[in-house]
């Protein structure tokens, strides 16, 4: 028997995602048509003997949470629910936390899984790697290759390269250690447990030495990557799978429109239900595009590629959208232009205006290259990134909206360029 847990984190969390996140927990975010965590579900339901899903956060359940549950057990057939932590506890300290949870009904193994990635999530293959290197490790990491620049920005593995074990393991090192990355995708044995145990004790013993405790659940945060792994790595009891499939994080708004891309593609193999066709009486479609059923789209419209249009859109006449997500309920009037983009819910694009972004996407001459997470400011001024409409924002006509982000109920008067409307 298996079990999945998916670490979801929380309100003061996903800060970079702003300002979408404003309205939905940034693991509810849509992408290729569906909630960011539910690609990961839908591949753990794929796994035989997979019992149980656990989702792990200290977001405040909510009726968005909550629907969302309810929605993906009953669409799934698998049981699904939220465990919340009191407060942020670090990647090992939640899963410590609720261990006797994650172990009731006792699970041979269980994966472990960050919610801000996007994969194809090769859990089968990971199972099999697994079983072929025997009992005695306690956890296999999914690892890619990156380019030897962005591997510091991630965590670094060093690997025997004929066993796979993990002889060394660094979290975003200042200097090159290895070019194999951790994909914040784990399968692990019970036996983690014990090992995070001992940490939480010598945590607790530090404290009681120290004269000023500083408050009661600072032995109770321990980290996977810095406090586990590192102590692990070279004691044969970790190996790293390395997939040669798509990944990515979903850090930043722009990173969503990227993963969004990846997923669509991905739709041809497990979902080419979820791709829109070019019809007699619908809109043009050029590549992979989502369209919710409930959107009313005029067939002079031009869609794609890799474009995804949420419930009750309605899309005018001779309206141009690519490489961009647009929300439900938001209007696109005609003939007005989106591209590299994520229109909120709810908002609306008048005639002729043009909303347009920079997309933010790895260099395509580079096979290892990952996304870069930009920092909103560069010399001086905004970053040319993905342009984001807030939620219930107005673009009045004729006017064209470049490279900014425009936070919820705002009503624009006139064009904006590399700027952030507050």
């Amino acid at each position: 028997m298996l079990k999945a847990v998916i670490l979801i984190g929380g309100p003061q969390k996903g800060t970079r995602f702003r300002p979408l996140s404003f309205e939905v927990p940034k693991p509810l975010f849509p992408v290729a048509g569906v909630p960011m965590l539910q690609h990961h579900i839908e591949a753990c339901a794929k796994v035989p003997g997979m019992k149980e899903i656990i989702l792990l956060g200290f977001y405040q359940p909510n009726e968005e949470l909550n629907r969302f549950l309810m929605t993906v057990q009953q669409e799934l057939k698998i049981s699904v629910r939220y465990l919340q932590e009191f407060a942020a506890l670090g990647t090992a300290g939640g899963i410590y936390h609720f261990r006797d949870q994650i172990l009731s009904g006792g699970p041979s193994a269980f994966f472990l899984m960050n919610a801000d990635v996007c994969s194809e999530f090769p859990l089968l293959e990971m199972l099999r790697f697994h079983g072929n290197h025997g009992d005695a490790h306690c956890g296999v990491l999914l690892g890619t290759t990156a380019n030897r620049t962005q591997s510091l920005n991630y965590g670094c593995i060093v690997e025997n390269q004929e066993t796979n074990e993990v002889l060394h393991y660094v979290e975003k090192p200042s200097t090159f250690v290895s070019d194999i990355i951790n994909c914040g995708i784990y399968l692990f044995t019970p036996e983690i447990f014990a090992h995070i145990g001992t940490v939480f004790q010598h945590n607790q013993q530090e404290r009681l030495q120290e004269e000023q405790a500083v408050g009661r659940q600072r032995e109770e945060v321990i980290h996977l990557e810095q406090d586990i792994f590192t102590a692990l790595a070279g004691q044969k009891l970790l190996h790293v799978y390395k997939t040669q499939h798509f990944w990515s994080q979903i850090k930043s708004a722009g990173s969503a429109i990227y993963a969004s891309r990846l997923y669509l593609n991905q739709y041809h193999h497990t979902h080419p239900e979820r791709l829109a066709i070019n019809q007699e009486g619908g809109p043009k479609i050029t590549g992979n595009v989502y369209i919710h059923p409930t959107a009313n789209i005029d067939p002079t419209a031009v869609l794609g590629p890799n474009v995804s249009i949420g419930k009750g859109v309605c899309i005018g006449a001779g309206v141009r959208v690519r490489e961009s997500i647009v929300l439900h309920g938001a209007t696109l009037q005609d003939h007005s232009c989106v591209l590299n983009s994520i229109v909120g819910w709810d908002s609306t694009v008048g005639k002729w205006a043009r909303v347009e972004g920079t997309p933010s996407d790895p260099n395509p001459n580079d096979p290892y290259a990952k996304i870069d997470s930009e920092t909103l400011f560069r010399d001086g001024g905004l970053t040319p990134s993905i342009t984001i409409l807030g939620c219930k924002v107005s673009i009045p006509s004729e006017v064209i909206i470049r490279n900014s982000i425009v936070l919820p109920h705002k009503d624009l008067n006139r064009s904006f360029k590399n700027q952030i409307i507050l």
